[in-house]
């Protein structure tokens, strides 16, 4: 079997809502240096140099600088994509795919994960790629360590999936966690550029016809904000991957985490030697003397402008602090 060009590609396009007040518009969580003094994205681009050939960095107007600014720190030529606006993942991998040959293997790995586990997670790489290389379209399932509200779920036989599921209640995702066949879906995902565009053509023309003209007119890397707006916004789960006929999951035995919540960076943070208390409370961005009196598992969030204290059991409910500020077109987004 020929060797495919392998390209690593990275989303960088998400703002990290439920981690408010540190990640901000100005400044989301991936580009944040709260990993042992590294951002997530520096951690993605190392992790996966190896594994790759190439690089396609798929940004957006508002954090294509960030991304400058770290990928200088690597001796790596890359591509860079920038959107005008946002149009989910459908279409910001449609604009890698069409920048790259067919046959090239495309790795596609959010920015802003945790992963740990070189040798796992480099195994799992080469399997995927063994299955894109037969023209499958590859996603990773991670097992459930706890019944996970926050996370869409991948139902499976060996490396088939039965079925994508939305992120269930606690009581459906207790019963997932029962049955032992539902994996997390890891937003991790590998297939040829060709195969991918063949199967977003076939399931969502739209989203093929109107990304293809958008990228179509780029002036190096930058998509035309008009051709970007007729654009759907879909995401690659709902509009290729929930529906193809042609889907492996590889499972990941690598450790994982999307930090997604203050609950993830907290038991993050704690397993790498933060600083808690005796009743598991910790503070984050400050090192200001904070004294916890009669509470458990709280976190103490300080920013310049913003003070967050919240139980650790009740991270999801950051997006909506967030949603409210929103509403009122805060300055403190």
């Amino acid at each position: 079997m020929a060797i495919n060009t392998v390209t690593h590609v990275v989303l960088t396009g998400g703002i990290g809502s439920r981690l408010w007040p540190l990640s901000r518009k100005t400044l989301p969580k991936q580009y944040l240096e709260l990993f042992d003094g590294e951002s997530l994205f520096e951690k993605t681009v190392a992790r996966n140099q190896d594994v790759s050939d190439k690089m396609i960095v798929v940004g957006n107007i508002e954090n294509y600088k960030m991304s400058n600014s770290i990928m200088s720190k690597f001796n790596i030529p890359f591509t860079h994509i920038i959107e005008a606006v946002p149009r989910n993942t459908a279409a910001a991998i449609a604009f890698a795919a069409f920048a790259s040959k067919p046959e090239d293997v495309l790795l596609i790995t959010p920015s802003d994960h945790i992963i740990e586990g070189n040798d796992a997670y480099a195994s799992a790489l080469q399997q995927a790629i063994t299955l894109a290389n037969q023209d499958f379209l590859v996603t990773f399932g991670i097992k459930p360590t706890k019944p996970e509200t926050g996370y869409g779920y991948i139902e499976f036989e060996n490396e088939n999936v039965i079925a994508f599921h939305e992120k269930p209640n606690l009581e459906t995702a207790k019963t997932y966690l029962k049955r032992g066949n539902y994996f997390w879906n890891s937003g991790l995902f590998c297939f040829k550029a060709g195969k991918f565009l063949e199967e977003l053509e076939k399931q969502e023309p739209e989203v093929y016809k109107t990304s293809r003209a958008a990228w179509s007119a780029n002036n190096d890397g930058f998509l035309d904000y008009d051709l970007s707006l007729s654009i759907p916004s879909i995401s690659i789960d709902y509009a290729v991957m929930e529906r193809s006929k042609d889907i492996k999951v590889v499972p990941a035995h690598f450790e994982w985490s999307d930090l997604g919540s203050f609950e993830s960076v907290y038991d993050y943070l704690v397993q790498k030697g933060h600083p808690i208390d005796s009743n598991r409370n910790i503070v984050i961005g400050t090192s200001m003397h904070t004294t916890f009196i009669g509470v458990k598992n709280c976190i103490l969030i300080y920013t310049a402008d913003a003070l967050m204290v919240l139980q650790k059991e009740n991270s999801q409910e950051v997006k909506q602090v967030y949603q409210q500020l929103e509403s009122i077109a805060s300055p403190l987004l």
